[in-house]
C-alpha cells in the first residue's frame, strides 16, 4: 500500500523534471545565439637551454625572437612563442608584474581609440574578450605601463609583429604562465 502522499511525491518529481526540461532547453537555445567559445590554442612552450645571470622565477622577452624566456633553474628557461609590438610600438626595460587577472575586461587606451575610433570603451571580462583567458599587467616604478602580457582568443595570432606593444601567447600558454609567475615577477624586454 502507498502512503498518502504518494501522488504529491510524483507530481513534484515531475514539475523538477519538468523544470530541468525547460532550462535545458533555454541554455541550448541561448547557446545558439552566442559565437561559440573562443580555441584555446596549442602550447607552443618548450624547456631549452638558457644561460642567463638573471634569477629563477624572472621573465625575458627577446622581441627579435618573438620570444618569452621563464628562468626555471641555472642555465634552462621555459621558452613561450608570442607576439609582439608591431613597427613603432616595440619598447624595452625592465618591468615587474603588478597585478594578473584571469578573463579580465579590456580597455583600450585613449591612444588606441584614438587611432581606432570604432573601438569600444570596454569590453567586459570572459572568454570573448581581445587580452584572451589571463593578462599580467606591467608596471614600472609602480605605474602602469598599460602593456600587457596576455592571451589571445585567436591561436593563429600568436609568432609576429602586430600588437600595439603587449606581448600575446596562446590562450593554453598564458594560463601555464599565469600559474607559474607571482605579482612582483621581474620582466626584462630586450
Amino acid at each position: 500500500m502507498r502512503p498518502a502522499s504518494y501522488p504529491r511525491f510524483r507530481l513534484a518529481a515531475a514539475c523538477l523534471v519538468g523544470l530541468a526540461l525547460v532550462l535545458a532547453a533555454a541554455q541550448i537555445a541561448s547557446a545558439g545565439s552566442r559565437p561559440p567559445l573562443p580555441a584555446m590554442g596549442p602550447s607552443l612552450r618548450k624547456m631549452v637551454a638558457f644561460p642567463t645571470a638573471e634569477t629563477v622565477g624572472t621573465i625575458i622577452i627577446r622581441k627579435q625572437e618573438k620570444a618569452l624566456y621563464l628562468v626555471t633553474g641555472r642555465g634552462k628557461a621555459l621558452r613561450y612563442q608570442i607576439s609582439v609590438g608591431r613597427d613603432g610600438f616595440g619598447w624595452t626595460g625592465t618591468v615587474q608584474v603588478g597585478a594578473k587577472t584571469e578573463w579580465p575586461e579590456w580597455r583600450p587606451p585613449r591612444e588606441m581609440r584614438a587611432r581606432q575610433p570604432e573601438l569600444p570603451e570596454m569590453v567586459p571580462a570572459g572568454p570573448y574578450n581581445p587580452l584572451g583567458a589571463r593578462a599580467l599587467y606591467l608596471l614600472r616604478d609602480g605605474r602602469d605601463t598599460l602593456y600587457r602580457i596576455h592571451g589571445t582568443n585567436d591561436p593563429s595570432g600568436v609568432g609576429f609583429d602586430g600588437t600595439s606593444g603587449c606581448f600575446r601567447l596562446t590562450n593554453t600558454d598564458v594560463i601555464d604562465l599565469f600559474r607559474r609567475v607571482p605579482v612582483g615577477t621581474k620582466v626584462v624586454v630586450q
